[in-house]
């Protein structure tokens, strides 16, 4: 499983315009391959939509495509309303779940790292070793690497009911001590990650995203 995560940053004003002509376009283009989420910023860097598409790998995702693009159906047309557009392909921590339908949100903190170079899989030691705690206090969407795209990038993503849950649950992991995984890696002498970056955004999902 692979994810491809569309990243655009829109012209201001244009999000509500862009969401409701890529809504319209959705319905048809969904009959190839459904979306796993679309999101708007709330946080963090405005005017920015995030739209994530899971393949069974890259050949799929480039048979739908073209298949969709051939018959007319896809892209919407929104392109009056980007200023810019990335792409990444991230693929699944073996401990991160499948997105799926359902109501969790509505609000989604998305975190991004970038990791010095080598360290993925101290990173992943460090984040086997604290999950288990730390969903026991609210779930996560998912945890990812990217493979194509902007690299030694890291990607957790956890929903939230209210943006007072989010401080309250992540106030109480800090002092269980069971978060940060870097806090727990090294009460349990495990190899401590290095970070060179890390942003954060909230993100809220669109009426016609499968995720909510």
């Amino acid at each position: 499983m692979i994810y491809e995560v569309r990243t655009y940053d829109l012209l201001p004003q244009s999000v509500a315009e862009f969401e409701k002509r890529f809504g319209e376009a959705y319905e048809k283009r969904k009959s190839y391959s459904p979306l796993a989420a679309f999101w708007h910023t709330e946080i963090g860097p405005l005017n920015q939509i995030i739209h994530v598409w899971p393949y069974k790998d890259t050949a799929e995702r480039n048979r739908i495509r073209a298949a969709a693009v051939k018959d007319g159906v896809w892209p919407p047309k929104t392109a009056e309303f980007i200023v810019a557009q990335r792409s990444d392909i991230m693929l699944p921590f073996p401990i991160s779940p499948e997105i799926k339908p359902g109501s969790v949100g509505p609000y989604f903190e998305i975190r991004t790292y970038t990791y010095a170079p080598g360290e993925l899989p101290k990173l992943m030691k460090a984040w086997e070793a604290a999950i288990e705690a730390r969903v026991a206090l609210s779930p996560v969407t998912a945890i990812w690497y990217s493979d194509l795209g902007s690299l030694n990038k890291f990607v957790h993503i956890w929903p939230y009911k209210t943006l007072q849950q989010r401080d309250d649950i992540r106030q109480k992991g800090i002092a269980a001590g069971i978060w940060p995984p870097s806090a727990v890696a090294k009460k349990q002498g495990l190899p401590v990650y290095r970070l060179l970056s890390q942003e954060n955004k909230i993100v809220m999902p669109s009426a016609f995203s499968p995720l909510q």
